[in-house]
């Protein structure tokens, strides 16, 4: 199984956070499982981009980016060339390293 690195977030995971995580399964869906409880406003529609992820290892592994995911990725704070929406993101068979931005356009964050 693919180990997911977070580094470290303020707000959602200040220790940062490491675990693993089965092959083919959303990263959104990862993160919340093992307590890191990012954003995702649209119910990981891909219509939003407060799921907003920056892939600092393993991004070649990652299946490409769906011209839905690009349009969203394109209204989200800190893009980088390594942006991807987690709801979008399948784990593939390598390691992840991921990186939260500190903002998302998400204006109002729900308690989970």
């Amino acid at each position: 199984m693919p180990t997911v690195t977070v580094l470290p977030h303020p707000e959602l995971c200040p220790q940062g956070a490491r675990f693993e995580a089965s092959t083919g399964s959303h990263l959104c869906d990862a993160l919340a499982a093992h307590g890191v409880a990012i954003d995702h406003a649209c119910a990981k529609a891909c219509v939003c981009t407060t799921c907003h992820v920056i892939v600092r290892q393993g991004f070649a592994s990652l299946r490409a980016a769906s011209d839905d995911e690009e349009d969203q990725l394109g209204k989200a704070w800190g893009l980088e060339a390594h942006s991807r929406l987690s709801c979008q993101v399948r784990i593939a068979s390598a390691d992840l390293t991921i990186e939260i931005p500190r903002y998302t356009l998400n204006h109002v964050r729900e308690a989970t």
